[in-house]
């Protein structure tokens, strides 16, 4: 019997890359049941067709230090096979990558790469990422082993699946792989074509952040672009409420005493407001919900939308009172803390720090201490509203998020800044210089403006879909997919033609 991750069975692609602080883990939280919707759903459909039809799991023996050739030690990667519309031959493998959580069955079976499959007789295949889900080496999760954690050993490990899955199922030398990945994965996708281009034919990489940044001001510049985006459901008036409700939450903060009292009970807030680092992680964390909305608007399984917020804080009729935003905060609390089955609002800064230095592994949900250190040693990511642009309130700011590296990981902020400048370094930012990689943007999306938004050659392409949140276009078809969602993956189809036919173009000169 195959082991399912616990409690969430998707791969967790539209999961949050913000690290793991108080307002992160909410929105984290919530890609995650957004992800659980959705995969939830797409098994249940498989699951009508029937036992030889459902995804295999497999676990293939990794290298855990694939970068030095005398360390012997190794653990187990899992993956998971969709078969099922494979037609073997020179019929090209998809290889979707997993990337900061646990990489579930639906994987394979739904979304894309899954619904291109059929088209072109694919195998499709999925990678659970080091140190994630299931696939975590034995020995815990302290600093001496978390030194194999990074995107340069996920992509070793793209490599040697990629060796060893050939030999497994007999694909065939002419069988053309392309990579697939969303958020973080889909860097990794396009990371994987860049550093192997022998390996790998072509990558689809869907809101990809490849240029790492370590104050993620930008985040919050696209929230508030997006609540006065008519397109989606907001407005101007929908910005100033925003703004209006946090400034009334800010006012109640200051007034103390029976006003704190207050706040918690109507906010369903855990714990205690007397300390400055709280009162911060708590406006983090509403920040978190209104980003959320942004973020995954128009998703299956979302509790929110853009218009359903705005709805919220502008309230209704003509008697609009000057508390209405924040009555329409509180509302907007209790939706989605009611749909994450979360009794209150958490934002204790002692407890997610205590929480993040237990190297104990956790397989259910996102891995949050080996993601914290990958923002660390890698990327940053570490969102900010310090400027006049910025709805919200000016905190948390960013030594406070650079604090959780020298609290878990004894990292001061000069080794974080200079980590992230290295990434940038060696995978190239927003200017990589891959060719056959086909970027997939929304324009909705915060994490957009970190991604390759404009092609960059003929060869380097970019789809940038009006209207689309993160990793819009890989989650499942739905009959209210909006008309520029339709177009934007019959573009990703057409592009996946152009390469295959390229491919099988090679073939024929090889055997020439």
């Amino acid at each position: 019997m195959a082991i399912w991750c616990v409690p969430w069975l998707g791969s967790l692609l539209l999961v949050s890359l913000w690290g793991p602080s108080a307002p992160a883990s909410l929105l984290r939280r919530l890609g995650e049941h957004i992800q659980q919707f959705q995969e939830s759903s797409a098994l249940g459909l498989g699951l009508g067709l029937g036992a030889g039809a459902l995804p295999k799991v497999g676990w293939l023996e990794q290298l855990l230090d694939p970068f030095n050739v005398s360390d012997g030690r190794s653990f187990l990667q899992r993956y998971w096979v969709n078969d099922r519309h494979w037609a073997g031959q020179d019929r090209p493998i998809f290889l979707h990558l997993g990337g900061e959580g646990c990489l579930g069955p639906g994987s394979v079976m739904k979304g894309h790469p899954a619904a291109l499959a059929p088209a072109w007789g694919a195998l499709v295949i999925s990678l659970e990422h080091r140190f994630y889900g299931l696939s975590i080496p034995a020995g815990g999760l302290d600093m001496g082993q978390l030194r194999f954690l990074s995107s340069r050993h996920a992509l070793a490990d793209v490599v040697s699946a990629r060796l060893a899955l050939s030999r497994l199922f007999n694909v065939s030398s002419f069988s053309p792989w392309i990579c697939f990945g969303g958020s973080y994965a889909g860097s990794l996708a396009a990371w994987a074509r860049l550093k192997f281009p022998h390996l790998i034919f072509a990558s689809v990489a869907s809101s990809a952040p490849v240029r790492a940044v370590l104050d993620f001001s930008e985040y919050n510049d696209v929230v508030s672009r997006s609540l006065k985006s008519a397109a989606i459901g907001g407005s101007l008036e929908c910005r100033a409420a925003v703004s209006a409700a946090f400034s009334e939450v800010e006012r109640r903060l200051r007034a103390g005493g029976a006003a704190h009292a207050a706040l918690r009970a109507e906010l369903s807030a855990c714990g205690s407001l007397s300390r400055a680092e709280d009162q911060a992680e708590l406006l983090g964390a509403l920040q978190a919900l209104v980003g959320g909305a942004v973020q995954y608007d128009g998703q299956a399984g979302a509790p929110l939308s853009v218009r359903q917020l705005c709805g919220l804080l502008l309230g209704g009729g003509a008697n609009r009172s000057r508390s209405t935003p924040y009555c329409g905060l509180r509302r907007a609390v209790q939706i989605v803390m009611r749909s994450l089955g979360q009794k209150c609002l958490s934002f204790s800064r002692a407890e997610t720090v205590a929480q993040l230095r237990s190297t104990e592994p956790q397989v259910s949900g996102v891995g949050d201490r080996q993601w914290l250190y990958q923002t660390c040693t890698e990327f940053g990511f570490y969102v900010t509203c310090e400027n006049p642009r910025c709805p919200f309130s000016q905190l948390p700011a960013l030594p406070s998020q650079l604090d959780l590296c020298e609290q878990v990981f004894g990292l001061s902020p000069l080794s974080v800044a200079q980590a992230v400048a290295q990434t940038n370094t060696y995978y190239g930012g927003q200017t990589p210089g891959a060719n056959q990689v086909l970027f997939v943007n929304g324009d909705t999306d915060p994490w957009h403006v970190l991604s390759v938004t404009q092609a960059l050659g003929s060869s380097e392409s970019a789809l940038l879909i009006p209207s689309g949140s993160h990793c819009l276009d890989m989650a499942p078809e739905r009959p209210s997919d909006s008309p520029s969602l339709r177009l934007g993956r019959q573009n990703i189809f057409q592009q996946i033609q152009t390469w295959l036919k390229l491919a099988k173009e090679s073939q024929v000169k090889g055997e020439d």
